[in-house]
C-alpha cells in the first residue's frame, strides 16, 4: 500500500510499502481518511528520536487518525462497515498490569503508532482493535475525529490536575496541546484560563475561545497573573510548552498549595526548581498520553462545548505528503493544525 515513509532524519518519501495485517476476530480494518501532524511527527522528521525513541529503520508516520470502517471481526458487535471512526493510538498489551490497573496507557509493553519500531497510519489502511475504534458523531468531520487524540492529551491533564469549579488556571505554551488544555480546562469548570507564548498570532487564536493571551515578550506572566488573581496566584498551571526557561520559573505563578501538570516533553533533561516548589507546597503531577477520555473527547466536540476546527489551519492530500511536513517543520505562525487528507 502507498505510505508516508520516514526514511531517516529529514528524508522522507511516499512510496508502496509492505505491512501484512490479518485481520483478528476483536479488530477492524479501516481505510484512513485524515491524519493530523503531531509535534512528535515533526521531532521523527527533523531528528531521527525523541529522548530514547530512536528510528533505525524505515518508519510510516502518522498516529492521529480517522476513517471508515472496511471490515470488521468475527467478534466485533458495536461496529460495522460503513461506520465514520477515529482510533485511539496506543495497544497495551490485554493481560499487563497496568491493564489490569485500568491505566493502560502506562503498560511498557504498549505498541503506539510511529513510535519506533512502529508503524504509523499515514497509509492506505489500518488493522486496529476494535475496543480503541469509536464511532464519530454525526455532527463531527473526519478532520475533527483525528483531533481527538490531541484533544484526549488535554483533557487527561484536565483530569489529572483535579479542577473544582472556579479554578484560574495558567497554561504555559500555544501549541496544538497548549490551546485544547486550555479549552478543556473551561470546559472542566475553570473560571478564567491565561495561556503564554512568544507568537502573537497563536495568542490571538487563543483570545478567540476567551482564554486569555500574554505574550511573554511584551508582559511579565507573574505581573498578569497577579493582576487577574488579586496577587493570589493560579491554582493550577499546565506545563505545554516543554521549554527549558519555561520550567525554570514555572512556580512562580503558582498559588500556595497549588497544583503544577507537566505535559510537553522537553527535548532534553531540563532543572526544575525543588526549593521554589516546596515553598508553596506544590503539588506535582504529571501525564503521559491519556487512558479512558476518547469518548469523552468526542462528546465534547459533538456537544460544541468544545471546537477544534479553528485549529486545523492547514490541510494537504495525501500525493502532498512530503511537502506537508516539510511546511510542518517550518510553518507560519498562524499554523496550529496540518491535517493531510488520504482522499
Amino acid at each position: 500500500m502507498k505510505a508516508l515513509v520516514l526514511e531517516e532524519a529529514g528524508k522522507i518519501s511516499l512510496r508502496d510499502i509492505d505491512i501484512q495485517e490479518m485481520l483478528g476476530s476483536d479488530d477492524v480494518r479501516i481505510k484512513i481518511h485524515s491524519v493530523g501532524i503531531c509535534g512528535s511527527d515533526v521531532h521523527y522528521y527533523q531528528f531521527g528520536k525523541i529522548g530514547n525513541f530512536v528510528v533505525t529503520e524505515p518508519m510510516v508516520l502518522g498516529h492521529e487518525a480517522s476513517g471508515i470502517v472496511m471490515e470488521v471481526g468475527s467478534s466485533v458487535k458495536d461496529l460495522k462497515p460503513g461506520d465514520r471512526v477515529c482510533m485511539e493510538p496506543g495497544i497495551p498489551e490485554p493481560n499487563s498490569k497496568a491493564v489490569m490497573l485500568g491505566m493502560y496507557n502506562l503498560d511498557p509493553a504498549v505498541r503506539f503508532w510511529a513510535t519506533p519500531p512502529i508503524h504509523g497510519c499515514l497509509r492506505e489502511t489500518v488493522v486496529h482493535p476494535a475496543r480503541f475504534v469509536f464511532k464519530l458523531p454525526e455532527n463531527v468531520s473526519y478532520n475533527e475525529g483525528a483531533m481527538a487524540e490531541p484533544l484526549s492529551v488535554g483533557l487527561q491533564a484536565v483530569k489529572k490536575a483535579g479542577i473544582k469549579p472556579g479554578d484560574t488556571a495558567l497554561v504555559t505554551g500555544c501549541g496544538t496541546i497548549g490551546l485544547v488544555t486550555a479549552m478543556s480546562a473551561l470546559a472542566g469548570g475553570c473560571s478564567k484560563v491565561i495561556i503564554t507564548d512568544v507568537i502573537q498570532e497563536k495568542l490571538d487564536i487563543a483570545s478567540e475561545y476567551g482564554i486569555t493571551p500574554v505574550n511573554v515578550t511584551k508582559q511579565n506572566v507573574v505581573d498578569k497573573v497577579n493582576e487577574l488573581t488579586g496577587g493570589w496566584g493560579v491554582d493550577i498551571i499546565f506545563e505545554a510548552s516543554g521549554n527549558e526557561s519555561a520550567i525554570a520559573n514555572i512556580f512562580d505563578p503558582l498559588c500556595p498549595s497549588g497544583t503544577v501538570v507537566f505535559i510537553g516533553m522537553p527535548v532534553q533533561p531540563v532543572p526544575v526548581d525543588i526549593v521554589a516548589a516546596q515553598a508553596k507546597e506544590a503539588v506535582i503531577k504529571t501525564i503521559f498520553r491519556y487512558a479512558h477520555v476518547y469518548p469523552r473527547a468526542l462528546e465534547l466536540m459533538a456537544s460544541g462545548k468544545i471546537d477544534v476546527k479553528p485549529l486545523i489551519t492547514d490541510i494537504y492530500k495525501f500525493e502532498d505528503g512530503v511537502k506537508a511536513f516539510e511546511y510542518a517543520a517550518n510553518p507560519r505562525p498562524t499554523s496550529v493544525k496540518v491535517m493531510i487528507e488520504m482522499e
